[in-house]
């Protein structure tokens, strides 16, 4: 280095050319009230854009059987379904013929018909017929409401107040069933669920913050970015809900995986900024150090995390989409607050990012002499048998993963509610004590002509069939104006996602309609909510192998680049691969099986929801990359120095292991706490993800990893000659420090960080 450059230059800790998330970094650090002033209007645009948000209940799979049925049914037979509620009155002592019973459910029935949201009531007590139970201690009233199924949820609102207020008034029980009911009380679930999560998973995530950093600003800052990235982030997800079917539970993605991002990221740069600090290193200047090394590693993490979540956009459902785009929209606003909003906040307030300092905590694991640590430790166990140590935890992860071979997908539905529930009752009534139940298969004929003899025929043969079966309900059929299209709609009792439902409709597709309509010119389509299901399975299913195709081999290529080896990107890819597939196990066995599930709060399910395994590899290839982006950039920048594999692994491996652990923690309460409500559905998606990181981050990290790298040497950095017309990137920055006598080496555990410089505030 010239000797004529000034001293700032040397103790900036970068080397000739900062990398633009350096550059980026010092600006914001200059210029911090312009920073502030550019997020406020981003925050302000973001509250504007929240209100647009337009969220749908149920997106539907494009191109499926059932998609296409429910197509031509609002096509071309009805410009729209009104939604329905099934309200149950239940007497213990009375029955439906005694003189209370009948008036009580006269002014039951009068409340309800004053509704504004009310279409109309079908009572017993006006001939309606099946309404009443075989033992006469039950009633059924359907409802009619008005508009149409997107509108279910505030016209059931309404109607569920009566029935709540009529609930127990002379010993009746009332209680009521519905697609507007049952997704009114998941969105409240939802919501609580999401309060409970925050709670958690933000205050343990503040304990973990404050024990690594020591002290109360420090620990609250990478919270607060969290929190302002998720704002943003859902601002931007309501503008392109108006562009495309958004799922209403993208609001719960957004936010677990904001908080568990967003936290980690903050935290690798405030800790490394105070590294920079403790070496002596000017505020600005250390600053852009940070900015040049910890977040240019946190700008590849977080494109190796939007690689993994870009593979749901594959699919030709509205749901993976929607969590993909709310996904990467959460890990771009973090990834943006980390480049400008953080060092703008360390620019202004300095060294003061140490006040509230607590005694005894992040200052433990102050470094002794070389290779005496807790990790060394760890590390010498590994490297001295590194075969074992990889056949070992192999077989551990291999032999977790066994159970998802039993995986059964479907849909949790209405048994995903708790066991309290209203609604949940109220269905299970229904289903015990009228044959016919609430949920339908709806056939759809689409023919030139539906009067053609050979239609008519067809329909009668299947319903013949359909009353023969002994499942189906009774058929009703429907016929629009045209004369061409018919709607012929049976119910089906119980759950619609239950193997029963399941095999209904499979006899149904493949023996009924096949039988009746061979020969006849016309299409048959079958929709409801068990087709739905099962073709959103199916479509999952055949789109798997392209999914996981596109999200391995881009990561492939990400860390080709990034590391010029093809044996690191090649184990990244293998090691995540294990950790995805044995956490897939563990759900197996704790959900399906029902091993732990009542330890552990969960409650038993005999299906996984459908759409979670493939969402929880894209979520969890993308946060396992995080922890080797961030361990491996490490073990590559003292390798290119040394050329010691066995001294680089130890290095890389003390130098981020509390960092590592104490991100790794914090995104496990964040999504235990999410796992922590009472739909089964967000429980299986908060434990999958839980236990993911907590293996990745033990077990893959502190055992597989360096018995992995002990047993290949330097075959771990093989890169061919022929693939050097590839762009060098450098990860970690290239930083030259001089240190003065008396300061930590910079290989020094990153809890252990010495009183930063007074200068610079």
């Amino acid at each position: 280095m010239n000797k004529s450059q000034p001293v700032e230059r040397r103790a900036g800790a970068v080397s000739n050319g900062l990398p633009f998330t350096g550059r980026a970094s010092r600006a914001a650090a200059r210029h911090p009230w312009r920073t502030f002033g550019l997020w406020v209007a981003l925050l302000a645009l973001a509250y504007l854009a929240a209100g647009t948000m337009s969220l749908t209940a149920s997106p539907g799979t494009a191109g499926t059987e059932s998609t296409r049925a429910s197509d031509l049914i609002n096509e071309r037979l009805r410009q729209e379904t009104p939604p329905e509620e099934y309200v149950v009155v239940e007497s213990q002592t009375a029955t439906a013929d005694a003189t209370g019973f009948g008036e009580f459910v006269d002014e039951l029935v009068a409340e309800l018909r004053g509704v504004e949201t009310v279409r109309s009531v079908t009572s017993y007590r006006d001939g309606g017929e099946g309404l009443v139970s075989g033992d006469g201690h039950t009633v059924l009233i359907p409802v009619t409401l008005t508009g149409d199924m997107a509108e279910a949820v505030d016209a059931a609102g309404p109607v569920v107040e009566v029935v709540n207020a009529a609930n127990g008034a002379d010993g009746f029980r009332v209680t009521t069933v519905g697609f507007g009911s049952v997704e009114g009380e998941m969105s409240t679930l939802l919501e609580e669920t999401l309060q409970q999560g925050e709670l958690i998973g933000i205050g343990v995530a503040l304990v973990i913050l404050v024990v690594v950093f020591g002290a109360a600003v420090a620990a609250g800052l990478p919270v607060v970015l969290a929190l302002l990235s998720i704002f943003v982030a859902a601002g931007a997800t309501a503008l392109v809900s108006n562009a495309m079917e958004m799922s209403n539970f993208v609001v719960f993605i957004i936010t677990m995986i904001g908080l568990a991002v967003g936290i980690d990221y903050s935290l690798f740069i405030v800790q490394r900024f105070r590294e920079e600090r403790a070496l002596g290193h000017e505020k600005v200047e250390a600053i852009a150090t940070a900015g040049a090394t910890a977040s240019r590693t946190v700008f590849f993490s977080g494109m190796a995390v939007a690689i993994a979540l870009a593979g749901m956009l594959i699919m030709p459902d509205a749901t993976f989409r929607s969590f993909a785009v709310g996904a990467m929209l959460a890990v771009a606003a973090t990834v943006l607050a980390s480049l400008t909003l953080l060092p703008a906040v360390l620019g202004l307030v300095g060294d003061r990012i140490n006040w509230l300092s607590i005694p005894f905590a992040g200052r433990r694991g102050r470094p002794g002499p070389a290779g005496r640590g807790a990790w060394d430790a760890v590390v010498r166990g590994v490297v001295a048998r590194p075969a074992i140590s990889a056949v070992v935890t192999g077989v551990l992860l291999v032999g977790a993963a066994t159970p998802l071979l039993g995986m059964n997908l479907g849909s949790v539905g209405i048994s995903s509610l708790p066991d309290d529930s209203e609604s949940r009752h109220a269905f299970d009534v229904i289903n015990r004590e009228f044959s016919e139940g609430v949920l339908t298969a709806d056939i759809v004929i689409d023919a030139p002509r539906i009067d053609d003899p050979a239609v008519t025929e067809a329909i009668t043969k299947l319903t013949a069939s359909l009353e023969g079966d002994g499942f189906f309900g009774e058929p009703g059929l429907e016929r629009n104006e045209a004369g061409d299209l018919a709607l012929l709609t049976v119910a089906m009792p119980g759950d619609f996602s239950s193997a029963e439902s399941r095999a209904a409709l499979e006899r149904l597709r493949g023996e009924y309609v096949p039988d009746a309509f061979d020969g006849v010119d016309g299409d048959v389509y079958v929709g409801g909510p068990t087709a739905e299901t099962v073709d959103s399975v199916a479509t999952q299913r055949h789109y798997l192998p392209l999914v996981f195709t596109f999200v391995l081999g881009c990561s492939f290529l990400l860390l080709l680049v990034v590391f010029r080896s093809i044996v690191v990107p090649l184990k990244a890819v293998v090691m995540n691969l294990l950790s995805v597939g044995a956490a897939y196990g563990l759900l197996v066995l704790v959900f399906q099986e029902g091993i732990g599930a009542s330890v552990l709060g969960f409650r038993e399910a005999p299906v996984i929801e459908s759409w979670l395994p493939l969402f929880l590899f894209a979520i969890l290839f993308g946060l396992s990359m995080d922890y080797h982006v961030f361990l491996l950039s490490r073990i590559k920048e003292h390798y290119d120095e040394t050329r010691d594999n066995a001294a680089s692994v130890a290095h890389g491996l003390r130098s981020t292991a509390s960092i590592i652990t104490g991100a790794a923690m914090i995104m496990v309460a964040v999504f235990a706490g999410m796992a922590s409500g009472d739909l089964v559905v967000f429980q299986q998606v908060g434990f999958g993800l839980a236990v993911a990181v907590i293996l990745d981050a033990t077990i893959i990290r502190m055992v597989l990893v360096p018995a992995s790298m002990e047993l290949l040497g330097d075959w771990n950095w093989y890169f061919p000659g022929w693939l050097e017309w590839l762009p060098k990137v450098n990860i970690e920055g290239s930083r030259k420090q001089v240190p003065a006598a008396g300061q930590a080496a910079p290989g020094a555990l990153p809890g252990a960080v010495a009183e930063p410089a007074a200068s610079g505030r």
